[in-house]
């Protein structure tokens, strides 16, 4: 590769990102890098030992006004886990204007790998995009890339929500992500498109931690209604039964 495709390269993969938000990106990864490399060879080695394959799951993800780039995540699934239901998750949610925007995986999944559960809902399986972030293709603060399955069933006003570069955090996430809408994770990300300033991406930024420990607070508690309630059912089966 020559200096200009160097330089085009480069231009390509930060195209939407203004001056002040690389230089925040680079400058987060440079203090948190260290704890990122030590937190994320652990990540790695419980996907190594838990599972046959790689470590590293690749899947293509549509970005800055549509254009694809390969998304990097720990691998929390076992090898060709089957991708069907995810499809039919997602057109529910984004023809459902009142259903929540929840994961359809849980802990009772049977694609997950052990400990994938834990990785999913920590968003520990999300460390490697640091590196998307390192080639520009995405920023520590954006909206979430969509799957392009996803991207094909967008109506056009859905569309807007990908005017700003990719991020791992972002408006919709420290805003109640479970609780909302599809229609509203694509306001908040539309909104966050139209108004993002260096303090608003700090406010998320510092936002993030705070609202992902509710959302494990939450997913336990989910988790342990759902325990409580499958158990009573069971019970009152054994006392039917017996009668």
């Amino acid at each position: 590769m020559t200096a200009e495709q160097g330089i085009r390269l480069e231009t390509a993969r930060s195209e939407g990102l203004p001056g002040w938000k690389r230089a925040l990106d680079l400058l987060a990864l440079l203090i948190f890098g260290p704890g990122l490399v030590v937190i994320g060879t652990g990540v790695a080695l419980i996907v190594k030992v838990g599972s046959k394959g790689p470590v590293l799951f690749r899947q293509s993800r549509v970005g800055y006004r549509g254009k694809q780039f390969v998304l990097l995540k720990f691998r929390t699934m076992h090898l060709n886990a089957e991708t069907e239901s995810h499809r039919r998750h997602l057109e529910n949610l984004i023809g459902d204007t009142s259903a929540p925007m929840k994961k359809l995986d849980d802990s009772e999944d049977p694609r997950l790998i052990p400990l994938g559960a834990v990785l999913r809902s920590t968003g520990l399986d999300e460390l490697p995009q640091f590196l998307n972030v390192l080639r520009g293709e995405m920023s520590i603060v954006g909206p979430r890339p969509c799957i392009p399955y996803e991207y094909e069933r967008y109506a056009p006003h859905h569309r807007k929500r990908l005017d700003a570069v990719p991020g791992l955090t972002g408006l919709w996430q420290v805003s109640g992500k479970n609780k909302t809408t599809f229609e509203e994770m694509v306001q908040f990300d539309v909104r966050y498109a139209r108004e993002k300033t260096p303090w608003l991406d700090i406010w998320i930024m510092l936002r993030t931690l705070p609202a992902l420990v509710e959302q494990v607070r939450e997913n336990r508690a989910a988790r342990q209604r759902k325990s409580t309630s499958n158990a009573q059912t069971f019970g009152k089966s054994v006392q039917s039964t017996q009668l």
